[in-house]
């Protein structure tokens, strides 16, 4: 078992980026998060110190091949989302007001194997179907190994795996009509038609115009895609919730240009905000 400590001051909550939408390999624990990564998996759990100071306490099986740089990595710990965050200015109240009520949400940096076939299973369903289908998947097709704490858990399946699953397998994942979109991109992955390497040093455009191409892939999976496999913080997935903003607080038009090169984070802001608004005010209606 390896464990680190690590000191950090900018923008990170745990269970807002759990919540967000983007990762479907969190398991909350008592103290903290049991997180699923490439061949990994990490214990996190953090503490306020000071009154300030965020402390987080990693643990993860060391066979893996997983270092402390593994984790920084994974959770965008360069990137200064404190100073994203200062670039809005306070007459986008929308906006403002969004990014400091959801700060401590971060962009992480996933696998584009894994956020592609997660993002197509996503279609239409909500996140514990989608964790669920996910987690029958890996039962199915990855590799088991044992953590820091003698626990199992399957790797996220190669796309050779994929392929090697029958259609009753597949169905089997609770996949739905979803299971040919799946059998198809493990194909494509597989045989080399689709280059994930190559499309990861791609600029925005050409990287969604491609995923566009997969079956199965509409518009807001491609942004998706981008967004949480790729890491283009400029992708700006639409679905009806992020419409409804865009209609509600920019009739005129939401100001890209403005907000390049990272739209994506603050699309991240707007749409957590919105959610967790109208799930009180749904609360609120109840209550009378």
């Amino acid at each position: 078992m390896l464990r680190e400590q690590i000191l950090f001051a900018d923008d990170l909550d745990l269970k807002k980026i759990a919540q967000s939408g983007q990762c479907f390999r969190w398991e909350e624990r008592e103290e903290g998060y049991r997180i699923i990564h490439g061949r990994s998996c990490l214990y996190l759990a953090s503490e306020i110190r000071d009154g300030d100071k965020q402390v987080l306490h990693l643990a993860w099986d060391g066979e893996s091949g997983a270092t402390l740089d593994t984790w920084r990595k994974y959770l965008d710990m360069d990137t200064d989302y404190a100073s994203l965050r200062a670039r809005i200015p306070h007459t986008d109240r929308a906006l403002y007001q969004a990014a400091g009520a959801e700060k401590g949400v971060r962009i992480l940096r996933q696998d584009p194997w894994e956020m592609l076939i997660s993002f197509i299973i996503s279609q239409n369903r909500n996140i514990p179907a989608i964790c669920r289908s996910i987690r029958l998947l890996c039962e199915a097709a990855g590799e088991k190994r044992t953590d820091c704490l003698g626990e199992a858990y399957q790797v996220f399946p190669t796309p050779e795996n994929v392929c090697a699953l029958r259609e009753e397998d597949l169905k089997a994942c609770a996949l739905g009509y979803r299971w040919k979109y799946v059998q198809e991109a493990a194909r494509q992955v597989h045989e080399g038609a689709l280059d994930l390497e190559k499309l990861a040093g791609k600029d925005l455009q050409e990287t969604e115009k491609v995923l566009e191409g997969i079956y199965g892939v509409g518009p807001k999976v491609a942004s998706c895609i981008a967004l949480f496999g790729f890491h283009q913080l400029d992708a700006f997935p639409r679905d009806v919730w992020m419409n409804r903003v865009l209609k509600e607080h920019y009739p005129l038009g939401y100001p890209a240009e403005a907000y390049s090169p990272y739209n994506g984070v603050y699309q991240q802001y707007l749409f957590a905000y919105a959610r967790k608004s109208q799930e009180k005010a749904q609360g609120d209606e109840q209550a009378f």
